[in-house]
């Protein structure tokens, strides 16, 4: 779901070795261990399924939507709600429950990126007047991890967790532009260049002609290819490795966020995607 205008919105890692010892046998689980996995899966597959809901889904929705039995579904949930992950609201729908939650913040406060961003969106939020994304790269597509909210009337606002198509997306873009020429193929092809307004760049050649001038420029412009009355300006934060690890981005209504004021934003946006990279002790590619 692309980006929407909103109106009046406000290791160390421990190894034990056993010395002397014959390891025991594996035992044969006939199957068991078959069985686990694929609950598993299908449990995993139901929490994404309601993540990407807005308001819960109901639990024939639900199975419709995953291609399973009801009362298979049925005792997914079950289980999933027993320990936290899942809830059922009044209205018989089902949502993330709070124990996914802090599975995922857990995420987020072991990276660390958001912390580190988080002063400099909200710089630019400030700066600018526009609403501040960060985005990292998740499965061939863009998606949005923290967000400073513009506070203008109309403004950019997606969902935390909201995907975006990395060729249609100043996020996107600057991440990709950000590959080397091998997994940049290898990501284009996971989802292809499916085209959203008349403006989306759907062939090879015009992408990585834009790729090119957004590696000249040091950030991406997104110029309406995602949403129509949507512009960005975006720019790659990159890791120790030197590998694009996120992106940030200001977007706004092409009305207000018109190219020239692109132009001008575009080099903030550069800069400070520059110092959360370094304070993430990160880098660009070494030549």
């Amino acid at each position: 779901m692309p980006p929407k205008l909103k109106s009046l919105t406000p290791s160390t890692r421990g190894r034990s070795r056993i010395h002397g010892r014959t390891p025991p046998k594996r035992r044969h689980d006939n199957g068991t261990g078959a069985a686990h996995t694929q609950a598993l899966s299908r449990g995993l597959a139901v929490l994404e399924a309601l993540a990407a809901t807005d308001g819960g889904a109901t639990l024939t929705a639900l199975a419709a939507t995953l291609g399973l039995p009801v009362p298979t579904a049925h005792r997914l949930l079950a289980t999933l709600e027993q320990a936290g992950y899942v809830q059922q609201n009044g209205g018989g729908e089902w949502l993330v429950g709070l124990r996914a939650f802090r599975v995922g913040v857990a995420f987020l406060d072991h990276r660390n990126l958001v912390v580190q961003a988080y002063a400099h969106l909200k710089r630019l939020m400030e700066q600018s007047g526009e609403t501040a994304n960060l985005a990292v790269i998740d499965d061939g597509e863009a998606v949005f991890v923290e967000q400073v909210q513009s506070r203008e009337l109309m403004r950019m606002s997606a969902k935390l967790g909201a995907r975006a198509p990395l060729h249609a997306s100043g996020v996107g873009k600057a991440m990709l532009a950000a590959l080397a020429d091998a997994p940049l193929a290898a990501t284009i092809g996971k989802r292809g260049l499916d085209r959203y307004t008349e403006r989306t760049l759907t062939s090879v050649d015009a992408l990585e002609a834009e790729l090119a001038a957004t590696r000249m420029r040091g950030y991406a412009i997104d110029d309406e290819e995602h949403a129509l009355g949507l512009r960005c300006v975006a720019a790659a934060i990159w890791d120790e490795n030197g590998n694009p690890w996120a992106a940030i981005s200001l977007a706004g209504p092409a009305s207000r966020l018109t190219p020239a004021r692109a132009a001008e934003l575009g080099p903030r946006v550069r800069d400070a995607a520059a110092a959360i990279t370094a304070a993430l002790g990160g880098h660009p590619p070494r030549a």
